[in-house]
């Protein structure tokens, strides 16, 4: 009997993937997907859709559960010739910035395309991602104010 466990990939690795996928700019799926990529074969399982997502909140992170709005949402599923299938969702309203998420993160379980999506896609991007949480962490940091209390001496 084969381990199919072991070709299976790692969900966590697909959970990361996923959230890395779904912060990325149109630029930074189209450009390595049109150098690396550009004809490749695949099936769309469910054509990019729009829709609205109910965000929930708390107060103070451990209060009752509130409806704090709706959000928009755009999600693709497609399928590599080779069978993998991928999935790209994310905040916004952009159809074919999906499609090609749901491409990448199909080709990120391919043994023999995993080290180029990480390499070409993914660092770039975490990358970015870096760079922006600690041009903010600057930011707020010039901002801080340091308090302190003075004791008068009296008398």
């Amino acid at each position: 009997m084969p381990d199919t466990q072991a070709a299976r990939p790692n969900p966590d690795c697909r959970a990361a993937t996923m959230a890395l996928l779904a912060r990325a700019t149109r630029e930074e799926l189209d450009q390595p997907l049109r150098a690396h990529w550009p004809k490749l074969a695949h099936a769309t399982i469910r054509a990019p859709e729009i829709g609205l997502v109910m965000l929930r909140g708390r107060m103070g992170g451990d209060g009752a559960p509130f409806n704090l709005g709706e959000a928009t949402v755009t999600r693709a599923v497609v399928e590599l010739a080779t069978g993998e299938r991928g999935y790209g969702q994310f905040l916004g309203r952009d159809p074919a910035r999906a499609e090609q998420a749901a491409i990448l993160e199909a080709l990120a379980q391919r043994a023999t395309d995993r080290a180029t999506v990480e390499q070409e896609v993914l660092a770039p991007i975490r990358q970015r991602l870096a760079e922006e949480a600690q041009k903010k962490r600057a930011e707020t940091a010039a901002t801080r104010v340091d308090f302190f209390t003075l004791v008068r001496a009296e008398g």
